[in-house]
């Protein structure tokens, strides 16, 4: 076997580049102008049934109701979701 098959492999195994959070947000304010929380990105996510890992500071019980995003923003955050391919 050559060197560059070898290379060739062990690219087809790399897996994907999770895409974060903070990638969302930078990609959203560059492309479309505004700002996003967090909560919005994880609420669409949730909404679509994506599957979203435990954080480490959750709570039992909010402080505060759940802020829902305008449909602008949940639109914007789908298009960015279907761009990186988690849709």
């Amino acid at each position: 076997m050559s060197l560059d098959n070898i290379a060739k492999r062990a690219a087809a195994y790399k897996p994907k580049e999770r895409v974060t959070y903070k990638m969302i947000k930078e990609y959203m304010e560059a492309k479309y102008g505004f700002k996003v929380h967090t909560a919005y990105i994880a609420e669409v996510k949730r909404e679509l049934g994506l599957p979203m890992y435990n954080a480490p500071n959750t709570v039992e019980e909010l402080k505060q109701p759940r802020k829902y995003p305008t449909t602008e923003k949940v639109e914007a955050i789908k298009n960015v979701l279907k761009h990186s391919g988690l849709i």
